[in-house]
Order: structure tokens, then C-alpha cells, then sequence
């Protein structure tokens, strides 16, 4: 059936000309909407990510900075929500994992149960059929309720032994080894089982996995949808429909459906982009007054202020597009290092050197006292929270010694030429 066109709703009478929503007012903008301009002080970690979004895993630091930024939020702090379940790192949109706070949990992994019924086809085409992973899916569930500690999958592939198939050569290469994660992925998306860290932190990706049981959400897939639509827009303060769709991964009938029900609207921009908005944030963005002074904020190359709509390239000031010593970054979407932003701009790159405990900067157009308190500040916390920061789990000082390399030749560059 042929999609429907979207209704919109109108503009309200107080909505923004667009040649004021220039590039500079809306970065200022996604920063405040971020809580990045110390709005979030002494927000809890459930508060801080129920404002800015779930803060992407993949085994690095990320979720500690998110949180590190916006509040002051030190590790243990976090660590202990983790073991409180107050929070948890959850596969959600798209089947990718996030950190977010218990309110959603629930709905959160219905949105996921669509990647994890897709792993099930995959092995499908190697021979393994649906109820072979029913069956498996029980017997995990029977082993865990069995088991006095959370089991890793080494451990629970030991114990379940031939029920779990080796799929050879053909499954590696198609990224299915054998049926057991399959398995473990569709019980965690309902619920049943959740991913225990092994040693209680979120940036090092060891695992086991215990028994959950997690009520199932209230909503229907359609509401599913609609509230992750009404959540991205309220994180990001709008967002063009293919920034969106990324996002969620819903169809184009999906996304107009959502985008409908939670009443967005249309809003030209000074470049001619398009961005969906909630009505209540066209109106605060038409009387949203740009910062004056630094703030200035070091992030992990995941942080949703990028990550949410994979836009590092309008972060950059247009100045700053053509620096030779970035290369291609302004072509990217996603950001080989992390960024130094001041209100919604990176004016800088970062790295850490764990052998020598200090961060790695290099700053576009020379540091400023603010720059520099906050570089220390970030360093100390590093040093003493988490020894090292890792942008994802196979980041190492060694695969990463070329990014340091070459942040400190640019930064070297830049000061022989100032």
C-alpha cells in the first residue's frame, strides 16, 4: 500500500523566521537541548539521559562522560545505579545497545526485538531453523535459573554443551559463530535475561548474563514508535526525516505515522534543510538566546550531541571546514576522535595517552583559559575514575598511539604557524 503524505501540523504564530535559524543559532541550540550548558547540574543519571537520550555503549566510556559533562557524575556513582538496576545498558533502536534509565526499559527493548528476530534469519539461511532456537532459548533459561552466579557465554556454551551448534566458516562469515548469541539476543530484547557487566563497569565489554523477567511494555508498536519519535526530537530539538530514520530505522510510512502522532512540525532552516520540531520547542527556540560566553566541554566521539543525527560536519564552523589538517572529518558523519566543543561548535580533537596520563588536545585556533581549565579538569577525572578512556572495546593505547600521533603534529602545526 502507498504511504499516506503527512499531515503537519501548522507553525505556531511565534515560530522563527528561517533565515534566523542559521547554523551557529541551531548548533547553540542542540547544545542547550543537550544540557550541555550546565542546565543538568545535579540531575541524577536516570534524569540526565531522560533529557538528552540514551548514551551509546559499545564498550567504551562514552556513558560516563555523558554523564560526567552534563551533571559532575563520577563512576561509582554510576556503577552503583547499574547495580541498583536504575539504569542498564539495553539493546534499543536499531538493536544497538545504550545506557538508559528503568522508565524505559521496557519499551526501549521492544524497539529492539526487530534486530534480534533479524539475527534469527540469518542463521536461518545456515541451515538453522526457528525452533531450534525456541528449543535453545530454554534450555539458557533453564541453566540460568539453575545457576547460583550470572554465567558468561564461555560458561553457558559449556553447560549447554551440543545444544549449542557450531555453525563453521560459512556462519563466520556472515557474524554468527554459532546459535548461542542468536538465542541470548531474542530472550535479552524480551526481557527475560539481562547482561550482567563482569566487573560492574560499562567500558570494558566482558559480560555474563542472569535471569530478568522484566514486565513487558504496555505499549503497542505503534505507540513504541511514536514516543521514540516525540523522545529524539525533544533530545536533539529537531532533526531533518532522514536524521530521524537513521536514528530509529522505522520505514518511511513508520516514520510519517510517528512523526503525525506526536504532533511535529516542519521548520525551515537559513540553509534550507528542513527539521522537524515539537510545537513546544518552536517556541523556546524562537526565544532561545545564544550564550555569550565559553562553555566549553569535552566529549566522547559517540555523544549524542553528534551521534543522535551523525552530523559532526555542521558542528564545525564553516571557517574551520577547510583546516588541511583535518582531511575528509568534514565529509564524515561520525568523528574519528573526540571532540572539544564550546556551545555546540568543535573548535578541537581529543585523545588520551594512558602511558603518559594526560589528554592529547589539539585546538583549531589555540586554547583559552577556559579551554584549558576544562582539558585539566577532564584529565583528572580520567585519571582517577576510569585509568584509561576508550572510545569503544577494542580500543587500546596501541591502536589508537596513531590518532595521538597525529592530533599532537597538528597541534605542533598549528602552533608553528600562529
Amino acid at each position: 500500500m502507498t504511504p499516506q503524505p503527512l499531515t503537519t501540523q501548522p507553525l505556531t504564530a511565534n515560530a522563527p523566521p528561517a533565515r534566523t535559524l542559521t547554523r551557529e543559532r541551531l548548533r547553540a541550540w542542540a547544545w542547550h537541548k543537550q544540557g550541555l550548558d550546565g542546565s543538568l547540574a545535579g540531575c541524577t543519571p536516570e534524569q540526565v539521559f531522560a533529557r538528552v537520550g540514551w548514551a551509546r555503549s559499545v564498550g567504551g566510556a562514552n556513558p560516563y562522560l555523558t554523564l560526567f559533562a552534563r551533571s559532575g557524575i563520577r563512576r561509582e556513582r554510576v556503577d552503583a545505579d547499574v547495580l541498583a538496576r536504575r539504569i542498564l545498558e539495553l539493546p534499543a533502536a536499531r538493536g544497538c545497545t545504550y545506557v538508559l534509565g528503568r522508565e524505559d526499559f521496557a519499551w526501549a527493548l521492544q524497539l529492539g526485538q526487530d534486530a534480534a528476530e533479524a539475527a534469527v534469519k540469518v542463521v536461518g539461511r545456515l541451515g538453522v531453523d526457528r525452533g531450534e532456537i525456541a528449543l535453545l532459548e530454554e534450555q539458557v533459561l533453564h541453566t540460568l535459573a539453575e545457576a547460583t552466579v550470572p554465567l558468561d557465554p564461555r560458561q553457558l556454551k559449556d553447560e549447554l554443551g551440543e545444544s549449542v551448534r557450531n555453525l563453521g566458516e560459512e556462519g563466520k562469515k556472515k557474524g554468527a559463530t554459532t546459535t548461542l548469541p542468536t538465542a541470548l539476543g531474542i530472550l535479552q530484547s524480551q526481557g527475560r535475561i539481562r547482561r550482567v557487566p563482569a566487573n560492574g563497569r560499562l567500558d570494558q565489554q566482558r559480560y555474563a548474563y542472569e535471569l530478568w523477567n522484566l514486565p513487558p511494555s504496555p505499549l503497542d508498536a505503534d505507540d513504541a514508535r511514536a514516543e521514540l519519535i516525540r523522545r529524539y526530537l525533544a533530545w536533539t530539538g529537531g532533526a531533518t526525516f532522514k536524521q530521524s530514520q537513521w536514528f530509529t530505522a522505522f520505514t518511511v510510512a513508520q516514520s510519517k505515522a510517528a512523526l503525525a502522532a506526536c504532533g511535529a512540525v516542519e521548520v525551515p532552516t537559513a540553509a534550507g534543510e528542513t527539521l522537524w520540531m515539537l510545537p513546544d520547542d518552536v517556541e523556546q527556540l524562537a526565544a532561545f538566546e545564544e550564550p555569550a560566553d565559553e562553555q566549553i566541554q569535552l566529549l566522547a566521539g559517540t555523544d549524542s550531541l553528534a551521534l543522535l543525527r551523525r552530523n559532526a560536519a555542521d558542528l564545525l564552523a564553516d571557517e574551520d571546514q577547510h583546516i588541511k589538517a583535518l582531511g575528509s572529518l568534514a565529509l564524515q558523519a561520525d568523528l574519528p576522535d573526540h571532540p572539544i566543543v564550546d556551545r555546540g561548535r568543535i573548535i578541537g580533537l581529543w585523545q588520551y595517552d594512558p602511558g603518559k596520563e594526560r589528554i592529547v588536545p589539539w585546538l583549531f585556533h589555540g586554547t583559552t583559559d577556559a579551554v584549558s581549565r576544562r582539558i585539566a579538569d577532564v584529565e583528572d577525572w580520567i585519571r582517577e575514575d576510569l585509568g584509561d578512556f576508550r572510545a569503544f572495546s577494542l580500543d587500546s593505547p596501541a591502536t589508537r598511539q596513531k590518532r595521538i600521533d597525529g592530533l599532537a603534529a597538528a597541534a605542533a602545526g598549528a602552533s608553528a604557524g600562529s
